[in-house]
């Protein structure tokens, strides 16, 4: 394995991550949904108070990968969870044990801030992702449906 090295995402950062953010929604049938900017970036990524998390990895200093993460708070369980947004290994890296060294950075991240889990959402036609999260002990919930309210719902809602 070429040397790995994971770190915080800093200012100038800002074209990478938007070109592994870029390569991730093309590769999820996404694109129509990619509205971010290197703007957007340094507004919630890198302010002082980031909305979202960003971890970058490098393969002798090359940036083959990324995280994007924030922090979820359980009430019945009094804990905090690691929200994984997004988890990309570019295509030439993978097979190498890197996406598998960015969850253990993660799940290391989750463990010494108290987080009692890491939580994440993938898409159903993704096999290889779903073969690799479960091939690391990683369970699919059955029981929990995702929604999401948006659009002209969310308008209306909002406004009542």
């Amino acid at each position: 394995m070429s040397a790995l090295s994971i770190r915080r995402a800093r200012k100038g950062d800002e074209k990478v991550i938007l070109e592994l953010l870029h390569e991730l929604a093309v590769y999820e049938k996404l694109e129509d949904k990619f509205h971010i900017d290197e703007q957007v970036i340094r507004r919630d990524y890198l302010c002082s108070a980031p909305f979202i998390v960003c971890d970058l990895a490098f393969a002798d200093g090359e940036p083959m990968g990324i995280a994007t993460w924030y922090w979820t708070y359980m009430s019945f369980a009094a804990t905090r969870a690691l929200y994984l947004e997004d988890l990309y290994v570019r295509p030439d890296f993978r097979g190498r044990g890197f996406g598998k060294a960015l969850l253990a950075h993660l799940a290391k991240t989750a463990l010494d801030a108290g987080a009692s889990k890491v939580d994440w959402q993938v898409l159903p036609w993704n096999t290889p992702s779903i073969d690799f999260y479960e091939g690391i002990g990683a369970e699919r919930l059955v029981d929990w449906y995702v929604y999401s309210l948006s659009g002209a719902a969310l308008e209306k809602l909002g406004r009542e």
